[in-house]
């Protein structure tokens, strides 16, 4: 189903036969379709996470990396979450960002889910654009 672009499969980063494994991860594609198939029982989490992974997974490889959400282009630690989401996942970790729902201004390793894949003029990850 990935290959339809109906899911976003994430996988640990690997090499040789180990890319063969199963993957860690599976998102929807479309943060809408939760809706069409679980109305009712719509994890906030995972539409969060479904959306980054959609957004980010465009132009940039997500990989799955114990103790944070996603690692994209092998080298970036992003934990997902809400407002409340501390970064103490992330202690001790370089490139390491927390992209929080339901806040409209970030700084530090603290960004806004509303950022994510807009362009920018200037940032720490990318020339080209936010994400």
């Amino acid at each position: 189903m990935d290959e339809v672009h109906l899911t976003k499969n994430i996988f640990k980063e690997n090499t040789g036969i180990n890319l063969l494994q199963k993957p860690m991860k599976i998102y929807l594609e479309n943060t809408n379709l939760m809706y069409l198939l679980a109305e009712n029982e719509v994890s906030k989490g995972n539409i969060r996470e479904s959306f980054f992974a959609n957004q980010v997974g465009y132009q940039n490889r997500l990989n799955y990396i114990s103790n944070t959400d996603f690692l994209v282009n092998g080298k970036y630690a992003f934990e997902i979450g809400g407002k409340n989401k501390s970064a103490k996942q992330l202690l001790g970790k370089l490139n390491s960002f927390v992209i929080k729902d339901d806040i409209e201004i970030g700084r530090d390793q603290n960004h806004s889910v509303m950022v994510i894949g807009f362009p920018v003029l200037k940032n720490e990850w990318s020339k080209k654009s936010y994400f």
